[in-house]
């Protein structure tokens, strides 16, 4: 798979996985939310090269990121239970009416149909009150085709869940983080330069 990086990092910044080159480590913002992130990585992700929560956890100051999937090992569902915590997912309950904006909020990592799972493997993420975000705007650049319209990269998610709970400023530097990712990635396979 082209997006999959040797696991020897030859030639690629250890932190954001792009050619030393395009390192884009030192344009990373750091920002520190009033809201927590947990990030639950689909194993298949994590050496991707077009994997943006890598970036996402470079910029913002409370997020945490645990892998899912992992051949051998099992995966901790006990990190999950905390109150004030939210799922960032499409099809979830809404949380009750008038209710304080969530201390943390889980983000899936993977594909749909990785996330899907995710969600009907791990009962707790079921019961969570959940944030929904609009679709993004049709001509929006992707480093990956979404299986649907309605499809966004975990850190446009991110950045969506930022506006919505904690405001646009925040949000749009992790925006143009993301486009800054896309440039970088793009210029590594000679489409940009």
């Amino acid at each position: 798979m082209r997006s999959r990086t040797p696991p020897d990092l030859a030639g690629r910044c250890p932190r954001c996985y792009l050619p030393t080159r395009l390192c884009l480590c030192a344009q990373v913002p750091q920002l520190d939310t009033r809201t927590e992130f947990l990030v639950i990585r689909h194993n298949k992700e994590k050496e991707k090269s077009t994997n943006t929560v890598r970036v996402a956890a470079l910029a913002l100051v409370r997020c945490q990121v645990l892998t899912y999937g992992a051949p051998g090992e099992r995966f901790d569902a006990s990190v999950l239970e905390s109150p004030d915590t939210w799922l960032l997912f499409p099809d979830t309950q809404p949380p009750e009416p008038q209710a304080p904006p969530p201390k943390r909020l889980i983000v899936l990592d993977g594909n749909w149909g990785q996330a899907r799972r995710m969600v009907q493997r791990l009962p707790a993420l079921r019961k969570m009150p959940g944030l929904a975000l609009p679709p993004p705007p049709p001509n929006t650049r992707r480093l990956r085709r979404p299986p649907n319209p309605d499809g966004m990269s975990t850190l446009e998610a991110m950045a969506g869940a930022v506006a919505l709970l904690e405001g646009e400023e925040l949000a749009r530097q992790l925006y143009a983080l993301h486009e800054l990712m896309i440039d970088r990635v793009m210029e590594s396979r000679g489409r940009l330069g």
